[in-house]
């Protein structure tokens, strides 16, 4: 899997990213130019959560989604991701049982009969395009050493390496593994980046001043499509997705089973209902340990007492006005980073968002230069406003924590903004 998500894959896959930010640019922009050059209420989830789609479609498969053109043009595989992912996101008891206690997954669910015929699809069709893949892979004789296979999606790169000649044979994953990482890659390529995007512009319509530095930095860009090493340099952007991803991480927990009997060292002793001190807690095999991640990025004796802020977002006028009169250039809390954040043992940038060790996210790098890309196509190009009461906003969970509005939970998961073309000096 590895080869997949390298820095010099993620580099030939940064053009798709681009291509469809600007595709979504466009989109809103006329949609604005036809409004008078200001658009009172854009669901941003909803359009991102179609440009991520189309993205993971091209980046993952060399497959078109078609999302962002219009539902005449979206493809059987679409709808079925869409059938999946809507189930998947519906909480229920049952749903949250079965996930909790594999052993109780026969029991049925609303919905599961349709899911079932989607992953029908979802399988034939990856099928489909593994077969594909290992022909064309075959055919150019990529397998054998050749570099000449034009398609750089993660599918034929994972294929390639997989069907290369110098790998021991035990170590090839099969057709049905191959095909196990497709909900996979569809998932988490698409639910995550989407979200983290969302969160990020909804931080900075609530903090201007950010905003406005964040897009000084990226019109220094001297054009709209930007290369890998070009989105990299820019640091104040850097900062902005470091700071949405540790206070708006798509994925507030995850869970681990233990593989067998271990001790887990306590850095603080705690105390239990019997005043018994403990410095470290006994886990058994088979016993599911949660990985906190929302709270390990919000912990205030490691990122200090304005740990549940997004930094310049300030509630209290005067202690805005000193900030930005006596450290408006500073690029937030990461110009320097934290002692204490030093040691969080996460795979990038100081923060459990994307977890850590051997378990990591693999797709860090996909998801960070996807982000980026659409970060800077979009705030190049808008401000963003509320629009409506921040205290209006809530976090839904199931899968990946998603906004909702409180007034009207009934509507569903969506973040509307206000979207106005930026017009240039």
């Amino acid at each position: 899997m590895n080869p997949a998500f390298s820095a010099s894959q993620i580099r030939e896959l940064t053009s798709i990213f681009v291509n469809k930010s600007l595709e979504l640019r466009d989109i809103w922009d006329a949609e604005i130019q036809n409004q008078g050059g200001i658009v009172n209420r854009i669901d941003v989830l909803a359009w991102l959560n179609k440009t991520a789609l189309d993205i993971i479609g091209l980046a993952g498969f060399d497959y078109k989604f078609n999302a962002l053109s219009g539902g005449e043009n979206s493809a059987e595989l679409n709808r079925a991701f869409t059938k999946v992912l809507e189930y998947l996101t519906r909480f229920s008891v049952v749903s949250f049982i079965r996930a909790a206690f594999p052993a109780l997954r026969w029991l049925p669910t609303k919905g599961n009969g349709g899911v079932k015929e989607a992953r029908k699809i979802m399988d034939n069709i990856g099928s489909q395009l593994v077969s594909t893949g290992k022909r064309a892979i075959q055919q150019d004789g990529v397998a054998n050493g050749s570099k000449s296979l034009g398609n750089k999606d993660l599918l034929t790169v994972l294929l390639r390496a997989n069907m290369a000649t110098d790998i021991p044979e035990h170590q090839r994953m099969s057709d049905q593994e191959i095909l196990a990482q497709i909900p996979a890659f569809l998932s988490a390529g698409h639910e995550t980046t989407s979200t983290a995007t969302v969160w990020a512009l909804y931080a900075l319509s609530n903090a201007p001043e950010i905003q406005r530095k964040l897009r000084d930095e990226l019109l220094t860009a001297p054009s709209d499509d930007a290369s890998m090493d070009e989105l990299n340099s820019l640091p104040y952007l850097d900062s902005v997705v470091r700071e949405t991803l540790r206070l708006y991480a798509p994925v507030p927990f995850t869970s681990r089973v233990a593989a067998k009997d271990d001790v887990l060292p306590l850095n603080t002793p705690v105390k239990d209902n019997l005043g018994r001190v403990h410095e470290s807690i006994h886990i058994r095999k088979g016993q599911i340990t949660l990985v906190p991640i929302v709270p390990v990025n919000e912990n205030k004796a490691i990122w200090g007492e304005d740990s549940l802020q997004f930094r310049s977002a300030f509630p209290q006028p005067a202690l805005y006005v000193y900030l930005v009169l006596n450290m408006s250039s500073r690029p937030e809390r990461w110009e320097s980073v934290p002692q204490a954040a030093t040691a969080i043992p996460g795979v990038w940038g100081n923060s459990m968002a994307f977890l850590g060790g051997p378990r990591a996210c693999i797709g860090y790098r996909f998801a960070v230069m996807e982000m980026k890309a659409l970060l800077f196509t979009l705030i190049r190009a808008f401000e963003f406003e509320p629009a409506i009461p921040v205290e209006d906003i809530g976090k839904k969970f199931f899968v990946v924590q998603r906004p909702f509005l409180k007034s009207n939970p009934e509507a569903g998961t969506q973040m509307p903004l206000k979207v106005k073309l930026y017009q240039r000096m």
